[in-house]
This record gives C-alpha cells, structure tokens and sequence, in this order.
C-alpha cells in the first residue's frame, strides 16, 4: 500500500489529520429536506386558515342565537305584560259539574232482599264484538240503582267512566272535550245511538235501542 502524504495549504493547520476532518451532512442542505419544510409549513397555514374559519363561522352562530334568544325574551315579556294587564276572561262555555256516583254494588232493595247486587261492569277496551255486552251491563246496573243516576248526563257520564283503554279511551275523551261535553246529547238514546254505530258489531238486526 502507499503511504499516505499530507501537504499544506493555506489557511489549513497541517497538524489535523483527515479522519479529524467532519465531513459535511448531506441531510442539512438537500432540495428534499427544503420542500419538506416548505410542505409542513404550507400544511401549517392552511390549518391556521381552516380554524380561523371556523371560528368566524361559530361566532356568528353564536351571535344569532344571542339575538334571537333576546327577541323571545322580549316577546315573552310584552306578552306577560298584556295578560297582567288584561281582565280575567270569562270561560267561552261552562261545563255543568257532574258528580259521579261512587262505584259500589247497590244495597238491597226494600221487599226484595233474596236479590243479589248488581255486578259492576268491566272496562271495555273498543272491541266491536263484546260493545253490545258492555252496554247491556251498563243499563242493567244502571236500572237496579236507578235512584243514583238522577239524569241522562250521569248516567252518560258514568258509562264513559268505564271506557279505559285503546280507541274506546280516545272516545271518551272526545266527548268529554266537547263544547257542552256529556250535555251535548240529547237523551239517552242519542248517546246509544252513537255508541252502536261506534263500537257494535255490524249487524244491522241489532238496532234495538235499549231503553232507559
């Protein structure tokens, strides 16, 4: 092998050898290393830009809101003014009180006592085919504690009471959200009239109005 000479040049101290020369880092000035920068910072403003957005953009929600929020307040409060201002208005419509009579079995009745207490009837849950057999138990009791029912509007009254669950509930309360509520009918027979053609079976034969 040769041996290796060092000669000196200017500005070269010939006392340092080449293995204590560094040679320089090709990572520190490369084009790639440049556009990789140039890339995250582009990267980097294009997330400012993207946040900044967003924040306008929440802000004039904000500000909406706060506005509209203070015109429902200022609506409210006019309108709380006006009602406590205005008079107490009087009811369109009264509907008279009903009192209805307390779901017992009747006593006895005087001269008969061997005969049993009429049963209550069951709810009745809108079935057409068991409608005519819930009427009929109705106007029974109703016959056996005659002296509990005093008008046409109690007695209608009473059998609505027994109407709980599904579309037979829905007429019930429609009725009783009426004008003139249970007083609306004319009779009895009008209600019944009603109920039949609602909840009865379709059987025309079956139009007996079942007196009271």
């Amino acid at each position: 092998m040769l041996p290796l000479f060092v000669t000196s040049s200017p500005g070269l101290n010939p006392s340092v050898s080449m293995s204590q020369l560094a040679p320089p880092d090709p990572l520190l000035d490369t084009p790639a290393l440049q556009d990789n920068a140039w890339s995250c910072l582009l990267q980097l403003e294009a997330q400012v830009q993207l946040t900044q957005t967003s924040l306008s953009l929440h802000t004039s929600e904000l500000s909406t809101l706060c506005q509209t929020t203070k015109t429902i307040s200022n609506s409210l409060w006019v309108l709380l003014k006006r009602l406590s201002a205005a008079p107490a208005a009087s009811p369109p419509f009264s509907t008279p009180a009903l009192q209805f009579p307390a779901a017992r079995p009747a006593p006895p009745m005087q001269g008969h006592a061997n005969i049993p207490r009429p049963a209550l009837p069951d709810a009745y849950n809108s079935n057409r085919a068991s409608g005519e057999r819930f009427l009929q138990s109705c106007v029974t009791y109703i016959q056996l504690c005659n002296d509990n029912f005093l008008s046409n509007e109690l007695k209608i009254a009473w059998v609505l009471s027994y109407m709980k669950s599904k579309q037979a509930t829905t007429y019930s309360m429609k009725v009783f959200w009426r004008p003139r509520g249970v007083t609306g009918f004319a009779d009895w027979a009008t209600f019944e009239q009603e109920f039949q053609d609602k909840f009865f079976s379709w059987n025309p034969a079956k139009t007996t109005v079942l007196a009271l």
